[in-house]
């Protein structure tokens, strides 16, 4: 089952001003994804996401350029071996570079893919775990800066939907962050749990302010308030109230995680399967997070691809966390790339997939009709 073929494609949307939302990094104008086919000798067909990181076309063609020439001919099921070449060949003698990471999150995603259709498995079961429900919060790009009023209305949809979990957008400025999530504890009491995510968009000195009131109202943890390699800040901040820090949707593989965790400070473990290595890396990561006692919550990307293979995922490790719902109001990656990769149970969870493999299925003509729109996803 020999590597034929390696196809990136770099794909984009706008979205419409109705349904774009404000956050730390700005307000979101487009949506892009890399979606990565992989084709076998034998025919089987796999498929994975890389994430975009807000450069779809370079990253897409990092995969179909470079990475391609290494891994074409080797055996599709030999996922180590895929991770392992690259990582000699780029990672380990260029740095750790991210758009390496990203592109071979992909590949590494597909190869899964594909050898869950090998056995016709679906991914939970072929890496050792059994469906059960795994606990999810209403998070992606959804619940940004607006009135505390409107953020309510916003999140009720979500609590309706059987939703016990809400992350909530700050990094505005922590006088209006702590009114929202003030108005949002209000309106729906103790028995929903708030989680809360900065997207970098904190000083210090912000982080100083905003953290005594999150714990005041019991928010779960607070997601990236600075940038991932700000480990100076992040220790200060640690000592600035208990509510948990959380990262890891910007560090790329288990070496980056390793300072992550020696440093004892940010205990929320957030690797995204399509920016840190792909399937292979996380487990790897999620075995090393084990070692000390800590979650894995991954942080989900652009398309159902990367959904289903979280929940996989979570199904299988033994420190499984939250599963990242992306409950944006216009995601056409979520609704119209692919079949459906989720859906909420009234218990507040989610369940993977029955079919091989990731068990979504690609519509190739949505691609096709979505080329890449170059340029910022945030402004």
């Amino acid at each position: 089952m020999k590597i034929v073929d390696v196809r990136a494609f770099p794909t984009s949307f706008p979205v419409p001003p109705e349904a774009r939302v404000s956050l730390g990094i700005g307000t979101a104008v487009k949506r892009d994804a890399v979606v990565v086919k992989v084709t076998t000798d034998e025919g089987l067909v796999g498929w994975g996401e890389s994430h975009h990181g807000r450069s779809p076309g370079a990253v897409a063609h990092h995969a179909n350029t470079t990475l391609k020439q290494l891994v074409m001919g080797m055996d599709a099921a030999d996922v180590v071996g895929v991770w392992a070449k690259i990582y000699k060949m780029q990672l380990g003698s260029h740095g750790m570079g991210a758009a390496t990471a990203i592109a071979m999150s992909g590949i590494d995603m597909a190869l899964w893919d594909i050898r869950g259709k090998a056995v016709g498995w679906p991914l939970y079961r072929l890496l050792g775990g059994a469906a059960h429900p795994i606990p999810a919060y209403a998070g992606g790009v959804s619940l940004g800066y607006q009135e505390p009023a409107a953020l309510v209305d916003e999140a009720r949809v979500h609590v309706e939907a059987g939703y016990r979990a809400v992350k909530l957008r700050i990094g505005d400025s922590p006088t209006r962050d702590l009114e929202r999530v003030a108005a949002v504890r209000k309106a729906f009491g103790e028995g929903l749990t708030i989680l809360s995510d900065a997207n970098t968009g904190y000083t210090v000195a912000d982080a100083r302010r905003a953290m005594p009131g999150l714990e005041a109202h019991a928010v779960g943890w607070l997601e990236e308030p600075f940038p991932p390699h700000d480990h100076r800040s992040y220790a200060q901040a640690a000592t600035f109230a208990r509510v948990p820090l959380a990262a890891g949707e910007n560090h790329y593989t288990r070496f980056e995680f390793s300072r992550v965790v020696e440093d004892r400070v940010i205990t929320i473990l957030q690797p995204d399967l399509s920016k840190t290595g792909g399937i292979t890396e996380g487990l790897r990561i999620a075995a090393l997070a084990s070692t000390w006692k800590l979650s894995i919550n991954p942080h989900t990307s652009m398309t159902g691809l990367n959904m289903a293979a979280c929940i996989h995922f979570l199904a299988a490790i033994d420190n499984a966390g939250y599963f990242e719902a992306d409950v944006s109001r216009y995601n056409l990656f979520r609704d119209k790339l692919g079949s459906e990769p989720y859906r909420i149970g009234t218990d507040g969870c989610v369940r993977p997939l029955e079919k091989p493999g990731l068990g979504v299925e690609i519509d190739e003509a949505f691609l096709t009709a979505h080329p890449v729109i170059e340029g910022p996803g945030y402004v």
